[in-house]
């Protein structure tokens, strides 16, 4: 049963049901980029209306359907412009993201060196990702940074974790260049069934 109704709902769920029962990460994390790319363009799969509009004062997080067979979570999240996240990581699961509309920054992050609670961290370049375009994240390359930089336009971008993402680690930059890690339970907001 999904948890929320919008066309091209049940062709799309199926799809990552066929995805994550591949024998292993690699497979099922390249089946999934293929397939958003795919259902980015495909004019049957019409994302809630909801997931289009921002919250001011974060980015928004909307889960559009949680898999009580396979366990996975599918999350729209919505950013406002200039909204983005600090350093982070994904609590050690894979995930698959894919821009649905606008354009993303996003900056892949190496840790190199951790002295108890501060943790040095290099860039590794960052990707300028657009509408149809996918990536995915496999431990232990997880921690990165996402940022919308527009000055006026959302972007909204859809996220299929292994499992529901409820807590993950953020990093901060102290004065020293150092980042201190914080953990940080994850919330949703609310979605509504309408179509876009």
């Amino acid at each position: 049963m999904l948890s929320l109704e919008f066309p091209g709902a049940r062709k799309l769920i199926d799809a990552i049901d066929a995805a994550v029962q591949l024998p292993d990460e690699a497979a099922t994390t390249d089946a999934l980029r293929t397939l958003l790319c795919r259902s980015i363009r495909d004019q049957a799969v019409r994302l809630p209306s909801c997931v289009f509009e921002r919250e001011d004062d974060h980015y928004a997080r909307r889960e559009l359907y949680r898999s009580e067979e396979f366990g996975y979570s599918v999350v729209a999240m919505t950013w406002g412009p200039g909204q983005g996240t600090p350093i982070h990581d994904h609590a050690g699961q894979w995930c698959v993201e894919g821009v649905w509309e606008g354009f993303l920054e996003i900056t892949p992050y190496e840790l190199i060196e951790t002295q108890g609670r501060r943790y040095r961290f290099e860039p590794r370049g960052t990707m300028n990702a657009g509408a149809g375009s996918a990536g995915s994240l496999i431990p232990p390359h997880e921690y990165h940074t996402i940022q919308n930089p527009s000055d006026d336009a959302i972007a909204v971008s859809l996220h299929i974790y292994r499992r529901p993402l409820e807590s993950c680690a953020k990093f901060h930059p102290d004065e020293s260049g150092w980042y201190i890690c914080d953990q940080c339970q994850m919330s949703l907001d609310a979605v509504q069934a309408a179509a876009h």
